[in-house]
């Protein structure tokens, strides 16, 4: 193991994104992450559009959420400053053991989950091979489930999975991705469309996009796994009304498997609940995990 042992920043002013960060070696792999506070762990898992990082994807809530629990934020293999995910491995059913043997170097025997989009695939994945190191989890505009109503994939998950294809990556056409991200999308600025570009044009991402299909190897469908029905966790699912990424009528069919899950719908909400509506969401998210 390979662990980075800075001493974790617990005020609110002392949290920034170099004053957080760590890495650590799991299989081989190179994992980077943020760790601030104190507490129970929670895990907080960022989604796979392109330029994605934990920290751009929490950074509205990492030092609120810190003040009561030990955050820990990694960047997914294929993301951020992690090594790259293996070319042969699709994404969340590699991921999700994965962190689970992250949380073995780390030496925790178990975490709060919060999973956004790809995030929460790779956490329900996690819960069924591992569900012990899970305790409650938290699953906005999850990835894994099935719309009901909606065509799928969305024309933003067509683009994310094919981004580093065709006319090639631009900053126009990661304005245009994002912006579907949101409800509000004059909430965009430069400064963070600049940020995930640079992001994602790392040259071995560019090489190896992470979200890239692989031919003759489909991913796999969560929502079809008989072992939700005995999850023993509780589960919020957090989504916004009008999520044109994830659909919200995804998440029905996991609603009625879990036995303990819930929902939790915001009005005037995207795909980034924890971005859009971040105090509403720390205030929920933090009361629903200590509970």
């Amino acid at each position: 193991m390979k662990l980075n042992t800075m001493t974790t920043q617990s005020t609110s002013a002392a949290i920034t994104e170099a004053g957080t960060s760590r890495s650590v070696t799991v299989d081989g792999c190179l994992i980077h992450y943020h760790e601030a506070g104190t507490g129970e762990p929670l895990v907080l898992l960022h989604g796979g559009g392109p330029g994605a990082t934990g920290w751009s994807n929490y950074s509205r809530n990492i030092a609120t959420l810190a003040e009561r629990f030990r955050v820990i934020v990694p960047d997914l293999p294929g993301f951020g400053k992690s090594d790259m995910k293996p070319r042969d491995q699709n994404t969340w059913e590699w991921y999700g053991p994965l962190l689970g043997r992250f949380l073995d170097e780390l030496g925790i025997s178990s975490a709060h989950f919060v999973g956004n989009s790809l995030g929460g695939a790779t956490t329900l994945v996690l819960a069924l091979h591992r569900p012990e190191k899970i305790k409650r989890m938290v699953l906005m505009g999850s990835a894994g489930g099935l719309p009901m109503f909606a065509v799928a994939p969305t024309d933003a998950i067509k683009t994310l999975f094919f981004f580093y294809d065709g006319e090639g990556p631009s900053k126009a056409r990661l304005k245009g991705f994002v912006n579907q991200f949101v409800f509000d999308p004059s909430q965009i600025t430069d400064e963070l469309l600049d940020q995930r570009m640079a992001a994602a044009m790392r040259p071995e991402i560019v090489d190896n996009p992470p979200m890239r299909p692989i031919p003759g190897k489909p991913r796999q469908e969560i929502w079809r796994d008989a072992r939700l029905a005995s999850l023993p966790h509780d589960v919020m699912f957090i989504w916004g009304r009008e999520d044109r990424v994830m659909p919200i009528d995804g998440v029905f069919v996991l609603l009625k498997q879990i036995p303990k899950a819930r929902l939790y719908v915001l009005p005037r909400c995207g795909h980034w609940a924890q971005w859009e509506h971040a105090d509403e969401f720390n205030r929920v998210c933090a009361g629903f995990l200590a509970s």
